[in-house]
């Protein structure tokens, strides 16, 4: 037998063994676990896709600072990080000759929504996480009861291998459920992380795109009262 067939076959075997000891619920586990799985690479691909942190901002701003509008728009072109895109939504409105918070509120609201993107679906697994253990205990004190209803049964011929072999495949569900558990906790926090840093990245380029650059040495405004615009007095 092919070593590939005789591996997935002692796996088939084990999970078939598996789901026998543990019951429905570690069926259901299983079926979490897939699903986990399948949701994992699908929103590892997306954030793939998505070149977050990949530079193109950092740089494109540095470009526009130095008045080089044009290569900055360049370097931005064909990058799908939120905070590049949002820089390059900010060049084609300065561009246009558009009103700065028209531009600014634009730009943001488009960056969000790409970010709320990035967000579909982590809730799904934020819940298999939770969800996960919690069943792998209710399993386990279900199995427990039928253990103990049939050490009940048995009277004084009680067999101790009989209430270690219940109390060993009521365990089972509590392992499944936190294998299940830890890596979607694990992917869960890493995920919602890029997105915190992703967010962090567009307020940041925003506001620096719309802020006076602060040159070293650079003397402060003077101060002014708010309402005539006149010097301040001193004392005032």
């Amino acid at each position: 037998m092919d070593p590939i067939f005789a591996i997935a076959a002692r796996g088939t075997e084990r999970l078939g063994a598996l789901v026998e000891a543990g019951g429905p619920v570690a069926a259901l586990l299983i079926a979490l676990s897939v699903f986990a799985l399948g949701l994992v690479l699908a929103k590892a691909w997306q954030f793939a896709r998505a070149d977050l942190g990949d530079g193109a901002a950092r740089a494109g701003l540095g470009l526009m600072r130095a008045g080089r509008s044009g290569e900055a728009a360049a370097r931005l072109a064909g990058s799908a990080d939120p905070a590049a895109r949002a820089l390059a939504r900010v060049l084609e409105g300065r561009r246009r000759g558009l009103p700065a918070a028209m531009v600014r509120e634009e730009a943001g609201r488009a960056a969000e929504a790409e970010l709320e993107a990035l967000r579909g679906w982590l809730r799904p697994l934020e819940v298999t996480a939770a969800l996960a253990p919690l069943l792998g205990l209710f399993g386990t004190v279900l199995g427990m009861i039928d253990a103990f209803a049939a050490m009940e049964a048995a009277g004084t011929q009680v067999d101790p291998a009989v209430l270690s072999g219940g109390i060993w495949a009521a365990l089972v569900t509590t392992a499944v459920g936190l294998a299940v558990a830890m890596p979607a906790v694990a992917a869960f926090n890493w995920f919602d992380r890029r997105i915190e840093r992703a967010e962090r990245a567009v307020d940041d380029v925003l506001v620096a795109a719309f802020a006076e650059p602060l040159e070293p040495g650079a003397a402060p405004a003077a101060e002014t009262d708010d309402d005539l615009g006149r010097p301040r007095a001193a004392g005032a």
